[in-house]
């Protein structure tokens, strides 16, 4: 059991297994952490060098979402996550959006395929799961908007 991870460019999905612990899914592996969701994105904000309310004030100031916020873990990388429910909601997860395949309805809310074919089950509807996945995606148009901006 690991006491921090670092979200890296093979994070696919952090999901709860209780309040203090999680299961992070990576292409090649998987590894149980002894901290919640929300304590693993907040360090992994901090140590990609802001913080998890800046990084949400930076979704709201980029897109106009209000809650629920995708964040731009760390923007070199295109480590774009976004939520499955409210960061209060113990069975809150987060999906690396750009290691998404394909998601569909499934008896327990809906199932997530990865790139590497990997499947995990979220406690979703699909169509908050599809709503949180567009979310994501105009986040990722937005900064790609900014850095064509830059050029």
């Amino acid at each position: 059991m690991l006491e921090e991870y670092e979200i890296n460019s093979s994070t696919l999905a952090i999901i709860p297994i209780d309040d203090s612990s999680s299961r992070v899914y990576e292409e090649e592996t998987e590894y149980i952490v002894n901290k919640s969701v929300h304590k693993i994105m907040d360090y992994n904000c901090k140590f990609y060098g802001s913080s998890y309310q800046g990084r949400c004030e930076g979704t709201k100031y980029l897109t106009g979402i209000k809650s629920k916020f995708p964040i731009i873990v760390e923007e070199s990388r295109n480590l774009i996550f976004f939520p499955t429910n409210s960061i209060r909601n113990l069975d809150n997860a987060w999906i690396s959006l750009n290691k998404i395949k394909d998601y569909k309805p499934s008896f327990a809310g809906a199932t997530i395929e990865f790139i590497n074919q990997q499947q995990v089950e979220v406690p979703i509807s699909f169509y908050s799961l599809e709503n949180q996945y567009c979310r994501a995606v105009l986040l990722k148009a937005k900064l790609y908007d900014l850095k064509s901006i830059k050029k």
